[in-house]
């Protein structure tokens, strides 16, 4: 018995250890100057390959800028994933109560409340497991790297690091494979679709046939539009415009569907394009994709 009690006592003192590392370990205060190397989640994904008989298969990753990064792209992976990035520490409160009820009404680990921070930490240093002492480990960096690193260059990172398809490892890399871009010239549409895929981007293609892609890259561009972070084309007003519009064209401006209806649509002139006049800016805050 006494043996046993102190095989336990130093499985829980290794235990600590182990977690209690992580407050000091890995520097997370370099990446705001470097760039990472190989990140943990490439080894776990090099690692499967080796099991398969796949050991000639790379990773295939191209850094780039933010500033190289399409807006639109950002924007869609924000509404997709982490609505309260701007806002939060870190973590998402509501977010986590609402998983964790749901996964005790489904009695194991099923639903996730990950933000773009949380995500991060684990591609770069953890494993794809979610036991507790993993998502411990998880939030003692996540809380470092909020705190060492500002949220655009979290983002910089993020979107840099990401799988988007296998062996495809950032969104540079990801534009070139899935629509033949580079990150900075992905439009809206081809955003929202390579956004969508992210809670599975090994089982979802971006420019697939998927019924799950479709409607999640709809319902993210929906809220893109809503939002004003994309301004809808002639085509889109004119197929809304009618009875409904109203209804229908929750963000869209005005202008454009009084345009799209009037008898000569062609002659229709916003006041806001006269002569000397500017366009609003578009609206700088983005929805949610639950």
């Amino acid at each position: 018995m006494k043996l046993f009690r102190n095989l336990l006592l130093l499985l829980l003192l290794f235990l600590v250890v182990d977690i209690a590392r992580f407050a000091v370990w890995p520097d997370v205060s370099k990446l705001a100057e470097s760039n990472p190397g190989k990140t943990a989640f490439m080894e776990y994904r090099e690692a499967e390959w080796r099991r398969d008989g796949l050991a000639d298969k790379r990773i295939r990753q191209k850094w780039v800028p933010l500033q190289r990064v399409s807006p639109a792209l950002v924007k869609a992976v924000l509404i997709s994933e982490d609505d309260k990035f701007w806002k939060h520490d870190g973590f998402d409160y509501e977010a986590i109560e609402s998983a964790v009820e749901r996964n005790m009404k489904a009695g194991k680990f099923k639903f996730g409340a990950s933000t773009i921070s949380q995500q991060l930490v684990k591609n770069l240093y953890l494993s794809p497991s979610k036991n507790p002492v993993r998502k411990i480990q998880e939030a003692i960096l996540t809380w470092r790297i909020e705190r060492e690193l500002s949220k655009r260059r979290i983002l910089e990172l993020y979107v840099n690091i990401a799988e988007w398809g296998d062996g495809i490892f950032g969104i540079e890399e990801a534009a070139r494979h899935h629509f033949g871009t580079s990150a900075a010239g992905l439009s809206a549409s081809q955003a929202s679709k390579l956004a969508a895929v992210l809670p599975n981007p090994i089982r979802y293609q971006p420019n697939g046939s998927s019924s799950f892609v479709r409607s999640r890259s709809k319902r993210i561009y929906a809220i893109m539009l809503k939002r004003g972070v994309v301004v809808p084309d002639f085509r889109e007003v004119m197929a809304q415009a009618g009875p409904a519009a109203d209804s229908l064209t929750v963000g869209i401006p005005q202008y454009l569907i009084d345009q799209a209806s009037a008898p000569d649509s062609s002659a229709a002139v916003h006041p806001e394009k006269k002569k000397g006049a500017e366009m609003p800016p578009p609206v700088e805050d983005a929805g949610a994709v639950k």
